[in-house]
């Protein structure tokens, strides 16, 4: 993941990718994002009869489907510790069969090393946020990951770079004593795109906070991920035909 926290930090400090999001993500963003996992991936990962593998977990949009939906083995590969976290207590708070079927691994999916854990798995709202590079490098892992016949499923990231700026404003959601909101400004940066979250928390008379963080995301076609995904051993799923996201089926013999 690549983003940059604008505030002041200490000379030497690495600062940890959605260190700021993770706060305000599930606040804002979770009801729309459950929906749209649900009807994304919902009936592909109910057939899962092997495993689910969750590529850039997040909170657990698609962890959880996978738990409710199936009984198999899931497996949430989430790098980022800000993420991770709320992911780890949404977990603990799961009957004991349900934990029991969960293994969250806390670096990449090559990192991971799985091996035929899964015949379904999905990479949701994070493609565009891997540098080619970083994408051509998950490809192999999700083979290796995935048993023959597996299907994998990306959200896809956008084809082009923006021509000018724009905004969209999040819902703001209130708790208590506070409301909370944001907005995403995104806009171009020559190859890439800059994505920055505006957030702010008002009290009853004033905001009391303001945070800003900044993610790249790169653009990439259908067309060429396709191609780049058939030379490490997948195809085109002939089941899913969605302008959303790429359905590729691992093939046999590899």
């Amino acid at each position: 993941m690549h983003s940059v926290l604008e505030t002041a930090l200490p000379v030497g400090t690495q600062p940890d990718p959605y260190a700021v999001s993770a706060e305000f993500y599930d606040v804002l963003q979770a009801d729309e994002d459950d929906r749209r996992v649900r009807h994304l991936y919902g009936p592909a990962v109910g057939r899962a009869r092997v495993g689910v593998l969750d590529i850039g977990a997040g909170t657990g949009r698609v962890t959880l489907l996978g738990l409710a939906s199936t009984g198999v083995g899931v497996h949430a590969v989430e790098p980022a510790r800000a993420m991770r976290t709320p992911l780890m207590s949404r977990l603990a708070t799961l009957p004991a069969p349900q934990r029991a079927r969960v293994s969250v691994h806390p670096g990449t999916l090559g990192a991971a090393g799985l091996r035929g854990v899964a015949d379904v798995a999905v990479c949701h709202n994070t493609l565009a946020c891997l540098a080619p590079g970083d994408r051509r490098a998950l490809w192999p892992a999700v083979s290796a990951a995935l048993v023959p016949g597996g299907t994998l499923l990306m959200q896809l990231p956008p084809a082009r770079v923006p021509l000018r700026e724009s905004v969209r404003e999040l819902p703001a959601r209130r708790m208590g004593e506070y409301e909370y909101g944001g907005r995403m400004v995104t806009s171009p940066d020559a190859d890439r795109i800059r994505t920055r979250f505006d957030y702010w928390v008002r009290g009853r008379r004033a905001t009391t906070r303001h945070h800003t963080e900044t993610f790249w995301m790169w653009p990439a076609t259908r067309t060429d991920l396709l191609a780049d995904l058939r030379s490490h051993g997948f195809d085109a799923s002939p089941a899913r035909h969605d302008p959303a996201v790429l359905a590729v089926v691992r093939r046999s013999g590899r």
